[in-house]
Formats: C-alpha cells, structure tokens, sequence
C-alpha cells in the first residue's frame, strides 16, 4: 500500500510539517510527505497518484485543517483504490469531532495502519463535503473572519469575534427558500441560518447536528428561522452544545430534517460554506451519496476523551 501524507504547510501556524515530520522518526513503513502549494492542490495531486496507482491501494492523509481534508476527499472520491484520513493540525478541525476529537488522530503512524470504513459525502455541484454545508448568519461570521484575518486589532486570535459582531449586524435574516426531500422547511422564504450536515460540528465548536451519522445515506438539515438579537444571545450557548433538537425554547423556531435530496433557491450574490470554504451558488441541490469513500479510524485511545461516536463505528 502507498502512503501519502499531505500537508498544508500553513496548519498550525507553520509548525505542521515539522510536527508530522518529528512523530514519524521511527516509522516501520514506507511514506512521502507532500507539501501542498496552492488552494486545490491536494485534490490535483490525489487524483494524479490514484491513477499512477492504478490497481493498489492508495492512502492519503491529510495533515491541516478541515480545507485540506476536503480537498483529499474530492480527489480521491471515484477511485476504488483510495482511502483516505487525517492528522488534524487545523483550528476548527470540526471533521474529528464526530470521531471524539482530535486525540485520536493525532499519531501519524496509527492513522497510516487504522481500519477503514465506508462514509457518505454530501455532493454540491460538482463539489463534495465530508462534513457540513452550511449557510446564513455563520456563513457572514466565516466571510468577515477571512476578510480582517490579517488586520491588526480586529483581525488575528480576535477575526471570530469581528466575525460575530458582523453577521449580527448584518445576518440575522437571510432570504432563500429551503426544501428537504421537496418539504418547504420555511413558508415565509426567511432564515437566521442552516446546515447540511454528514457529520456533526461546524465552527469550531458548534454541535448543530446532534443526530448525524456519516454513514446512514441521509443529509441532516437543521434550519433556524428568524429570531431577534437578545433572543439569539439567549439560545447560543445551547446551540453549541447541541441542545437545540430537545430545548422547547427552540420547537417554534427549529426544523430538523433527514433527508436525502436538500435544495436551495435564494438570490443573487448568496454564499455558502462546504467544510468552511466559501463558495457563491445561490440556486443548488444537495444530494448524499451513500459509501463514497472509504475513511482509517484509528481505534479509540484508552488515555484520551475521544469516545464519541466509538460503539457507531469500530
């Protein structure tokens, strides 16, 4: 078997490499690291070595953030002879919380031998997610955290918080109509956000998918109407603990759906995230694809808190 590890030379404030490279000193199998060197090129180079590859399996690890994650998964989905995993050396690293975090991917050498699974990728034009679609008043904090990132003040360790000044300000009602399996989710065309979810976190922290599982053929949608301000400061911190789908403050302003086929129709100019990179579609369609790809899930540490998910998946 082949093992690439990928690496955005970026994660980790440039101390990816170093780290990845340092844990695997004393590997008893053969590797090459592979340095990205521009937005896509990780995707580029996984479909190159699937098919150099052709007939052997092929292992792809991606060292950074969820951005690189996704872009090994669209290289290598439609190649029988892929699997793919990761080293989490992001921010967010959302992705590895359905898994209990990101403890148990941290080994490089236990990555490279764990077992793999078959999960679901979510399509999105001619774009796939491993872990959430979303939009609405998180996509407006995501666009002002890339805008201010490298301002002083506002941007650096403070970008989250200019980002949720921001989307208060200008994101709290967003226009699109949102249908699940050609359910109208919301009547008035309004919304204060909305996920699409294969697996669970978004936003570092956010548990807006309490019920996913990345491996049933269904899409989680959880859309979010219109709510005033001191309402949203109210109801935030549940949110990110995933209490939404059992709080009552939440049954009138919250649809929860599983489905298969997810479609939106809203205006000119809208953006949405996929796995937390932006991209401009205003009229699209989510569909699941059930067992597209094939992902190493080390087993559980036993010195680690990473239990979520364990009995679902080994």
């Amino acid at each position: 078997m082949k093992i690439y590890f990928i690496v955005n030379p970026m994660s980790g404030q440039g101390k990816a490499y170093r780290t990845i490279e340092k844990k695997l000193e004393e590997a008893d199998f053969e590797y090459e690291i592979y340095l990205t060197t521009a937005p896509h090129d990780a995707t580029r180079f996984v479909k190159e070595k699937c098919e150099e590859h052709a007939g052997e399996t092929v292992r792809f690890i991606a060292c950074g953030g969820d951005g690189t994650l996704n872009e090994v998964a669209n290289g290598a989905v439609g190649f029988e002879n892929a699997e793919i995993s990761c080293c989490p050396c992001g921010s967010g690293n959302d992705f590895v919380k359905y898994y209990g975090g990101a403890d148990r991917f941290s080994d490089p050498k236990t990555v490279a031998t764990a077992p793999v699974q078959k999960i679901d990728l979510i399509k999105v034009g001619d774009k796939y997610s491993i872990n959430v679609v979303h939009f609405g008043f998180d996509t407006q904090v995501l666009r002002t955290m890339l805008k201010v990132k490298h301002m002083k003040l506002i941007g650096g360790k403070n970008a989250y918080n200019t980002g949720v000044v921001s989307a208060v300000l200008t994101g709290m009602k967003n226009k699109g109509k949102l249908y699940a399996d050609g359910e109208l989710l919301n009547e008035n065309g309004k919304f204060l956000l909305c996920t699409a979810a294969n697996c669970s976190h978004i936003g570092g922290k956010f548990y807006c998918a309490p019920k996913a599982e990345n491996n049933d053929g269904m899409i989680d949608v959880c859309a979010v109407k219109p709510i005033s301000r001191f309402r949203l400061m109210n109801l935030i911190n549940a949110y990110e603990k995933g209490e939404h789908l059992d709080d009552p403050r939440f049954a009138e302003i919250v649809k929860y759906r599983r489905c298969k086929k997810f479609t939106v129709e809203a205006p000119e100019g809208f953006c949405i995230s996929i796995d937390g990179e932006l991209t401009a579609l205003n009229k699209f369609t989510c569909e699941i694809v059930p067992a597209a790809i094939s992902f190493a899930v080390p087993a559980v540490n036993a010195e680690s808190k990473d239990t979520q998910k364990e009995e679902l998946h080994t």
